[in-house]
């Protein structure tokens, strides 16, 4: 029993020596493939972090034919199998005292103050709602076109579009800025958002990944052996507030909805856009 027992701990002790030496011969190529590593800084592509800035619908949208029928039944069902509310239950109890003062078996003295409460609540009620006006769906910015404002397509997503100047040309693109050493990608995208306004606009970032990117060379008019071109990482926001007539420069900027991307955006980079986008 000694002897097997000896062979087998023998030949674990060789077969770790054994490991101990491959895992330092390729730990030694792997420090030396690290240091003949070339390195990046000298690359011709220039990282930049864009933003898209997203005013929520701020109202919802008109039902089809077919939701309107839908909640037409939904509240059908509700109604035959929902259980009376506290206020019904107060109509029928004062319904029931009514009769019974009318029927002579009642005191009138007792609740002679309040048996007609509910009546007067329900008036008081219709009042309020004759005189409630809703909002309109149509605003002037719709009515004038004017794709320079937040007050315009109400229940839909609006996305911030900017002019910028390539080369010779004048570009529309989501905003973007030149990432710096030393910051994150979102840093980037944030003091964007920061150039945008003096106004303090406040956005809630979805996340701290790029939820898309796109890469384009530079016009041969700029383009150099050391700038070819920029890759650009895009990160999502929400507007929440902030005053944005004075964020841009006047015929600088849009809001425009996911079908009028097409208008301004070129194919390739309205293709990559495109991807992160919904519009429920």
């Amino acid at each position: 029993m000694a002897a097997p027992a000896r062979r087998a701990l023998l030949g674990v002790t060789r077969g770790w020596r054994r490991f101990e030496r491959l895992w330092a011969g390729s730990l030694g190529s792997r420090s030396l493939a690290l240091e003949a590593a070339p390195s990046n800084s000298g690359s011709p592509w220039r990282l930049l972090g864009a933003l898209c800035l997203q005013r929520p619908p701020l109202i919802s949208k008109p039902l089809t034919p077919l939701q309107e029928e839908m909640a037409a039944l939904l509240q059908q069902i509700e109604i035959e199998k929902s259980l009376y509310s506290d206020h019904e239950l107060r109509a029928l109890d004062e319904a029931q005292r009514l009769a019974k003062k009318k029927a002579d078996l009642y005191d009138e003295e007792q609740d002679e103050k309040d048996i007609l409460l509910v009546q007067d609540l329900e008036d008081m009620w219709e009042q309020a709602f004759l005189q409630f006006k809703p909002g309109a769906r149509i605003t002037e910015a719709d009515k004038k076109n004017d794709q320079t404002s937040l007050q315009r397509k109400l229940d839909r997503n609006l996305i911030l579009l900017v002019r910028e100047k390539l080369g010779d040309e004048d570009v529309w693109m989501l905003p973007q800025a030149e990432w710096r050493p030393g910051e994150t990608l979102r840093g980037t995208a944030e003091r964007t958002l920061a150039s945008l306004s003096e106004n303090n606009m406040e956005a809630k970032f979805l996340g701290n990944a790029p939820c898309g990117h796109y890469k384009y060379k530079f016009p041969k008019a700029v383009r150099t052996e050391g700038s070819l071109g920029a890759k650009v990482f895009f990160f999502k926001a929400l507007l929440l507030n902030g005053d944005f007539s004075q964020a841009v420069k006047k015929g600088r900027h849009l809001w425009v909805s996911k079908e009028e991307l097409g208008d301004y955006l070129k194919p390739k980079y309205l293709t990559q856009v495109r991807r992160f986008l919904l519009d429920l």
